[in-house]
């Protein structure tokens, strides 16, 4: 058998090679460490992020809430805000406590600014799906309404409706008319969910709205509004 040879030592650029190859997985490791740690939704970033906007109270107020939709880059009176409160099941208007953004966050799975901005696409989908849409409605009623009150005053009902229903109803601008021009200082509960049924059943010539019927399809007292409503477009109409 012939002799083995002996192994030749490795020269010095062997080494650095090889050095060099593992500092480059070792970098390549950390940073994919480091990366998916990022990406993992972490409740002690959530509750910084928080406080960025709460200060030292356990609530994010007009103040922070202003700050908070400049950096999301979103006006507050747009109708994502809206989506982003029903998902956190916000219970006063302008407001986020720390509960209801700690488990809403949690759910979107969002603990800092660049996460819910690359999100809000996503929540303004929801809008797009009816079973949705229909609970981010019902939602809007309690949301902005006044908490000591059932109703809903009539000018913050319009603003609502508006935001809702303005760009998908083509009777709507009709409709808002007629409530400015009405006799009503608030809007039930019934009734506002009563619109909302009224803007997808019923044809935009109104042809098959009836009086007698109508409250077979809505809650009541809702359709004394929509009839009221019917009377006066027709006979604008025909003025």
């Amino acid at each position: 058998m012939p002799p083995r040879k002996k192994r030749r030592p490795a020269s010095g650029d062997d080494l650095s090679a090889k050095k060099s190859r593992h500092d480059s997985m070792y970098r390549k490791y950390d940073s994919t460490r480091i990366k998916t740690e990022e990406e993992a939704f972490s409740s002690k970033r959530c509750l910084e992020w928080f406080y960025e906007y709460a200060g030292t109270e356990d609530v994010v107020g007009p103040e922070g809430m202003e700050k908070f939709c400049e950096d999301i880059g979103v006006e507050p009176e747009n109708v994502v805000m809206l989506v982003l409160a029903w998902k956190l099941d916000a219970q006063n208007m302008g407001y986020f406590t720390l509960q209801e953004w700690l488990t809403g966050m949690t759910s979107l799975q969002c603990d800092t600014t660049e996460k819910l901005r690359n999100s809000l696409d996503c929540l303004r989908s929801l809008l797009n799906d009816s079973t949705n849409f229909k609970l981010i409605y019902r939602y809007a009623f309690d949301f902005a309404r006044e908490k000591d009150q059932r109703s809903l005053d009539i000018n913050t009902a319009k603003c609502m409706l508006g935001l809702l229903l303005g760009k998908i109803w083509p009777l709507f601008p009709v409709f808002h008319q007629f409530l400015e021009q009405s006799k009503y200082k608030v809007i039930n509960k019934d009734q506002w969910c009563n619109v909302l049924e009224f803007s997808r059943t019923i044809n935009l010539d109104l042809s098959n709205y009836d009086e007698d019927g109508a409250s077979l399809f809505f809650l009541s007292p809702g359709p004394v509004l929509l009839d009221e409503f019917v009377e006066w477009y027709k006979d604008k109409q025909m003025s």
